[in-house]
C-alpha cells in the first residue's frame, strides 16, 4: 500500500498543495515550525478522519478558513483508489472512488498508516486511557466491524452512567438490568476483539523486541482486562456500589495493557532506553500485523523520533522497514542519519512551503 498524491485545501498552514510521492522513503526536512509535522498529520487524517495531536478540528483549519480538505491518490494490490476527508458546514465527509461513505466507520480501512512521533511513547508510559485508545485506532484500522462494536459500548455505557446520576428513589431496577445485558453484549465483543489483537501483537513484537535489544531483553505484552471473568455477574455485583458513586466501575472501558521486559513492568520501572525500544517495538509490530490481517503493508510515518534514537536503534529501525513499507520520515536534519536507502526523495519545508530537491533512483 502507497500514497502515490496528496493535496491539502487549507489544513493547518497550507492553503492548496499537491505533491507526489516516492513509493519508498520520503523525507522532510526542516527547522522546527515550518510544517513538516503538518504533512503527517494530514496523512494520518486521511487514514482515520481524525488528527493524532488534537482533537479540536477548529485546529486543523487554516487561519480564518471554516472547510478545508485532504485528499490522496492510494495504490494497494493493483487498485487504485482515490480517497478525501473534508470538514465543512455539514460536517465531516469522507469519500472513496469520489463517494461519499454515510459511516467513517465504512471509510477507515481504506488506507492502513502507522505513526510513532515522540509522543508516542505514552503509550509505554502514559496512563491507560493513552493506551485504550491506541488500542481502538489500531484495531479500528484492521477490523472496521471493531469500532461500530465500540460505538455501541460507549452509547449504553453513557446511557448507564446517565441514569445512575438520577435520583435513587426513582431509579427502576428492570431497566437498570436492561441496560446491564446491552453493556454485556457489546462489552464481551469489545473484550474479545481486544484480546485477539494483544495476543498476535505481543506474539511480533516480542520477536521484534528480541532483535532490537540483540537478544538482551524479552518483551511480553499483557491484556489488563479489567472484567476478571464473566461480565454480566461482576456488573451485577457492583450495581450497588455504582449507584453510590454514579458511575460504572466494571467493563473494558477501564482495560489497560501491561509491558514487561525480563518479567520487569517496564512503563513503571523501565530505563528511558528500554521505554523507547518497547515502543519501536510495538509500532513495528503494527507493520506485521496489519500485513497479516490485510495482506497489505500499512505506511509508516516516523514524525520527528530519528533524533529520539541512537545510531544503532535508527539502523535497526531502517534495516526493518525500508523495501517493506512506504515510509514517510520528518526530521530537521540528515546529518544523525546513517546508511539511507539509494530509492527516496527528499522534500525541503521552509515556512509552509515544500521543495522537492532531490530524488534517488524513485523508479
Amino acid at each position: 500500500m502507497i500514497i502515490k498524491t496528496l493535496e491539502l485545501k487549507n489544513f493547518r498552514n497550507y492553503a492548496d498543495l499537491s505533491l507526489t510521492f516516492n513509493p519508498n522513503l520520503n523525507l522532510f526536512i526542516g527547522q522546527n515550525a515550518q510544517g513538516k509535522t503538518n504533512i503527517a498529520e494530514s496523512i494520518y487524517f486521511l487514514a482515520l478522519t481524525r488528527s493524532h495531536r488534537t482533537h479540536s478540528d477548529r485546529e486543523l483549519l487554516a487561519w480564518d478558513q471554516k472547510e478545508m480538505s485532504v485528499a490522496g491518490t492510494i495504490v494497494k494490490k493493483n487498485a487504485t483508489v482515490p480517497l478525501e476527508v473534508a470538514l465543512t458546514s455539514k460536517g465531516r465527509i469522507a469519500k472513496v472512488n469520489h463517494l461519499r461513505e454515510n459511516k467513517l466507520a465504512d471509510y477507515i480501512g481504506n488506507l492502513n498508516v502507522i505513526m510513532f512521533a515522540p509522543e508516542d511513547l505514552a503509550i509505554i508510559k502514559g496512563a491507560p486511557s493513552v493506551r485504550r485508545r491506541f488500542i481502538d485506532m489500531e484495531i479500528g484500522q484492521i477490523r472496521p466491524v471493531y469500532l461500530y462494536d465500540l460505538m455501541r459500548y460507549n452509547k449504553t455505557l453513557k446511557e448507564r452512567n446517565s441514569y445512575l446520576k438520577f435520583d435513587k428513589a426513582k431509579i427502576d431496577e428492570n431497566f437498570l438490568s436492561v441496560l446491564d445485558d446491552q453493556l454485556v453484549e457489546y462489552g464481551q465483543k469489545v473484550i474479545s476483539h481486544r484480546q485477539s489483537f494483544t495476543e498476535s501483537l505481543n506474539a511480533i513484537s516480542s520477536e521484534l523486541h528480541d532483535t532490537l535489544s540483540h537478544g538482551k531483553e524479552k518483551l511480553q505484552i499483557i491484556y489488563a482486562q479489567n472484567v476478571k471473568a464473566d461480565f454480566a455477574s461482576e456488573l451485577k455485583a457492583a450495581r450497588q456500589k455504582d449507584l453510590f458513586r454514579a458511575q460504572t466501575s466494571v467493563g473494558p472501558h477501564r482495560d489497560d495493557l501491561q509491558f514487561l521486559v525480563n518479567d520487569i513492568d517496564v512503563s513503571n520501572f523501565g530505563s528511558q532506553g528500554q521505554q523507547r525500544t518497547t515502543a519501536l517495538s510495538v509500532k513495528l509490530a503494527e507493520i506485521d500485523l496489519i500485513f497479516k490481517e490485510t495482506g497489505d503493508y500499512p505506511v509508516l510515518l516516523l514524525d520527528d523520533v530519528m533524533s529520539e534514537l541512537d545510531n544503532q536503534r535508527q539502523l535497526d529501525l531502517l534495516k526493518l522497514v525500508i523495501g517493506k513499507t512506504q515510509t514517510f520520515i520528518t526530521t530537521t536534519t540528515l546529518d544523525h542519519l546513517k546508511n539511507l536507502p539509494e530509492k527516496m526523495t527528499i522534500f525541503t519545508v521552509e515556512n509552509g512551503k515544500i521543495t522537492e530537491n532531490a530524488t534517488k533512483n524513485d523508479a
